[in-house]
């Protein structure tokens, strides 16, 4: 039976932490490494109520993309999500920012689903955004329509560009920052997680097809593809995603 520890370093051979960006905190971040693992369930947040069905399930590892500690943690009350953890043993490995540039990771995954080919690191994009072609050109309204169906997504955010969109950016998650990389790659669009207002202006003003469909159904299509690939690992080990949806609601025209 695999370690928690064994199961980071793992992680670790297609997403090497030391990748991450500065300001992450990636890894091995509550537990005991050395504790057997027969269930572990995949999550994109390690919220009360995933923690909730992790014990429940007397799982021993929950594996995150976002990490559960990200600042200095000054106090731990009964009720917070690492105090639950580490009451009921309860280990948890982050995979954030180096799962974002690894390959197969967030934004291969991301691509993939968007049916993009020719697939390519996206210079100038943290070596996380990758970009790529449409298999056809669509006009911009058709592309973000295209984009929230692909992704599932509960609703999205965009800007229309003056051009049709075939060749595409993408950066999941929190990537506005990407826009001026992807425009200088010649892309007719980018699709992230999360915009700030004067980068949509400044899509706006270029003419650029901007798509902010939300950082949870950018980002969450990564744990099924991490799942398939620690069981194939870990064959003795029951691998399970956890039952959370997107608890961002959408209001329409």
């Amino acid at each position: 039976m695999a370690t928690v520890k064994q199961m980071e370093m793992y992680i670790n051979s297609f997403a090497p932490f030391d990748t991450q960006e500065d300001f992450d905190n990636a890894g091995f971040l509550v537990g005991d490494g050395e504790r057997n693992v027969t269930c572990a369930l995949i999550a994109l947040d390690a919220t009360k109520e995933v923690i909730q069905q992790a014990i429940e399930l007397k799982a021993e590892l929950i594996i995150t993309h976002h990490p559960i500690i990200f600042h200095p943690l000054k106090k731990l009350m009964a009720d917070s999500p690492v105090y639950l953890l580490a009451q009921h043993g309860i280990s948890v490995i982050s995979a954030h920012t180096n799962l974002d540039k690894a390959k197969g990771g967030v934004n291969d995954v991301l691509a993939e689903k968007l049916g993009l080919q020719q697939v390519s690191l996206l210079e100038g994009g943290e070596e996380m955004g990758r970009i790529g072609e449409l298999s056809h050109p669509m006009e911009p309204d058709s592309f973000a329509q295209y984009v929230k169906q692909a992704l599932d997504a509960n609703g999205l955010r965009y800007t229309v560009g003056n051009r049709p969109v075939q060749k595409v950016a993408v950066l999941g998650g929190g990537g506005d920052f990407a826009l001026y990389p992807a425009m200088e790659a010649g892309a007719d669009a980018l699709v992230t997680g999360e915009a700030k207002h004067h980068i949509l202006l400044d899509a706006h003003s270029s003419g650029f097809t901007f798509v902010d469909a939300g950082h949870f159904d950018t980002e969450n299509l990564v744990c099924p593809a991490l799942k398939q690939r620690l069981e194939q690992e870990f064959p003795q080990t029951e691998f399970i995603l956890a039952d959370f949806q997107n608890p961002v609601l959408y209001l329409g025209d």
